[in-house]
């Protein structure tokens, strides 16, 4: 039915703030492993959103979904660390460019967006529920 297309429109921008709140959770966890597997500190990831179509009829409507996930390219954290297993011959230790702050920052505002589109749906669904009551009068 047509009419539970803005159900898919909410869901789909709650899966994709969920997307987001996991890389963010995980540049998280990783803000200070200095080697990976490839041997480098770890890269933060960033998530890039796209509006995808939701089948309907007349009227196209869309939802939002990941694109794609990808590395930041900023630099390492260089740090003097001579004490340090991964330092350099330096003395230096790459850190992964993950500003903590910024995360948190960014995982506040990707749960404010979850809240949203979970109280979209709510709407949506007690105006359903509403609907059905004004039909058996």
């Amino acid at each position: 039915m047509e009419a539970f297309k803005i159900f898919d429109i909410s869901a789909s921008a709650m899966f994709a703030q969920r997307e987001r709140m996991n890389v963010l959770a995980s540049n998280m966890a990783n803000a200070h492993t200095t080697k990976t597997e490839t041997g480098t500190p770890y890269i933060r990831k960033d998530v890039i959103f796209a509006s995808i179509p939701i089948p309907s009829n007349p009227a196209p409507l869309y939802g939002v979904g990941v694109y794609n996930i990808i590395n930041d390219n900023s630099p390492f954290k260089v740090v003097y660390q001579p004490g340090h297993p991964d330092a350099d011959k330096d003395g230096f230790v790459r850190y992964p460019n993950v500003d903590v702050v910024k995360e948190m920052v960014n995982m506040m505002m990707a749960m404010r967006a979850y809240e949203a589109s979970a109280s979209a749906f709510n709407i949506s669904k007690t105006m359903y529920m509403k609907l059905l009551e004004v039909g058996r009068v």
